[in-house]
């Protein structure tokens, strides 16, 4: 059984997530491995098969998705040819995690293609939703990797398709202490936005990682550092707390390691809000902006102790498993063949 998991390349998250998933993954069946986009800082520990191009969102430096700078960086023709000369007919089944060119390709090819991510789920009936619907944001989601059977993460099970985060092996090894200083990872804010409103906030030390910086630099309380996956790591083992945007992976393993946190949704991005509210549910503090009016809340999150409490237990494992197995179901395969793979 020859299996592509296709991942998407804007932002750290997915690729996080891959370095879990794809080695597991290898373990079971022959796996190749398709990135396409260009936003992540994150270097994947094992072969590329396919590297496209894709369609990504760029960040910019107030907040929110750089429109401009991701209208220009696009080439729909590019886009429409590598979705037609992607091979996916190469393969029994496609595992995809909010990659368009596979999604796009398996719907027009008529090949199995399953959604293993976090968006799969974020529009589910029972997640949680902002309050108002952004129905751009909403059509993104729904249509820019359209795959029908979904399977996804959240922050936590809201019904039978929904599994709580995967958090990485590296992150679950840590031995975490608390040294005092917060960690900070806002890369759609600018370092002088950084620099100018942390500032204000007295009597912390913020380790801010920058996708805008290539060298380190300290101004008074704010550490300017360019992102490094193993420092990053080490930070968030020593942090206090955790001041992010509201992805999915940082506030998820800053929530498993007990850390305080508070997220800023990007603007722009439905799915961002969408986890704002859901964090909210749970009790994580959530701004709506990044700017010197949030100083005073964020000087009460500082003095707070309050820390949410989770249970993300390891079960990739046995997703993967058990995703297989549906699959072979469909397939008509022997018990003795989905008795192998759940082993």
């Amino acid at each position: 059984m020859r299996v592509l998991y296709a991942i998407q390349g804007t932002g750290n998250g997915h690729l996080s997530r891959a370095r879990e998933i794809v080695p597991l993954l290898k373990q079971i069946v022959e796996t190749d491995v398709l990135v396409s986009g260009y936003q992540a800082d994150v270097e994947l520990p094992f072969k590329v098969n396919y590297r496209k191009k894709g369609l990504s969102f760029i960040f910019g430096k107030k907040g929110g998705v750089d429109i401009g700078g991701t209208f220009l960086k696009s080439n729909l023709f590019r886009l429409f040819k590598e979705v037609f000369t992607v091979p996916v007919k190469k393969y029994d089944l496609v595992i995809n995690d909010f990659e368009p060119v596979t999604a796009w390709a398996c719907l027009l090819k008529g090949v199995k293609c399953i959604s293993l991510s976090h968006q799969a789920v974020v529009l589910a009936p029972n997640a949680p939703k902002p309050s108002r619907k952004n129905w751009v944001g909403f059509a993104v989601l729904k249509y820019y990797a359209p795959v029908k059977q979904k399977i996804g993460f959240h922050f936590k099970p809201y019904d039978e398709s929904t599994f709580t985060p995967v958090i990485r092996k590296d992150i679950r090894a840590l031995n975490t202490s608390n040294k005092g200083f917060y960690l900070v990872y806002l890369p759609a804010y600018s370092d002088e936005i950084m620099i100018k409103v942390l500032g204000e906030v007295k009597g912390c030390q913020w380790h801010v990682f920058s996708k805008h910086t290539k060298k380190e630099q300290q101004i008074n309380n704010v550490w300017i550092r360019p992102i490094n996956n193993n420092q990053f790591v080490a930070d968030l083992a020593a942090c206090e707390g955790v001041l992010c945007g509201a992805g999915f992976e940082a506030p998820a393993e800053a929530l498993y390691l007990k850390k305080k946190l508070m997220v800023i949704p990007m603007k722009y991005q439905y799915e961002q809000e969408c986890n704002a509210a859901a964090l909210a549910n749970l009790g994580v503090p959530v701004l709506s902006d990044f700017n010197m009016q949030q100083v005073e809340a964020i000087q009460r999150w500082t003095n707070s102790q309050k820390r949410v409490e989770v249970y993300y237990p390891d079960e990739t494992q046995n997703i993967l498993a058990q995703l297989l197995i549906d699959y072979l179901d469909i397939k008509n395969h022997t018990s003795e063949e989905k008795l192998e793979l759940a082993i």
